[in-house]
């Protein structure tokens, strides 16, 4: 086997690294990156009944996105969902959440995200997230089944904050 001579590798190593960066530069600009509060009056939960408040932060994380979702269920209790995830179709740990326990992130668009939530590696949920196109508003559009088994159609709408 020969040996690579040093401006090969070179160039091989500024390939991996521009690639890299790409990626990166692509989670800092993401259009979700920042800090969303849940508008009740135009969400719609079903089934019912929706959350009394939900704020969602994302952060730049690497080649991806770090997300922490913090709210208040109908009841008083305190809900939540922790992970960070790529779009490169890897499943991503997920804490705090009883519906789901890990999801894998794939990217419509710029502004458009699909997220894949799975309940010990069984597909419970797909969450379609978009950004508008003026950044004030996230859109996301939730299907699947809940921790109860029940059918989910949800349309939560975030203002950014």
């Amino acid at each position: 086997m020969k040996l690579l001579r040093f401006p090969a590798a070179l160039a091989i190593l500024a390939g991996v690294c521009a690639v890299y960066a790409a990626g990166h530069a692509l989670a800092q600009n993401d259009p979700s990156v920042g800090t969303w509060k849940l508008n009740l009056a135009k969400s719609k939960y079903s089934p019912g009944p929706a959350p009394t408040s939900q704020t969602v932060t994302i952060t730049a994380a690497g080649m991806g996105l770090k997300v922490s979702a913090k709210g208040v269920d109908s009841a008083g209790k305190p809900t939540g969902a922790d992970y960070t995830v790529a779009p490169d179709g890897k499943d991503a740990p997920v804490t705090g959440n009883p519906a789901w326990d890990s999801t894998y992130m794939t990217r419509i668009d710029a502004s458009t995200t699909e997220l894949t939530r799975k309940k010990a590696g069984k597909v419970v949920q797909t969450a379609r997230r978009a950004i508008s196109a003026d950044g004030k508003t996230m859109t996301t559009t939730t299907t699947g089944t809940n921790e109860k088994g029940e059918k989910v159609s949800n349309v939560a709408v975030y203002d950014r904050q």
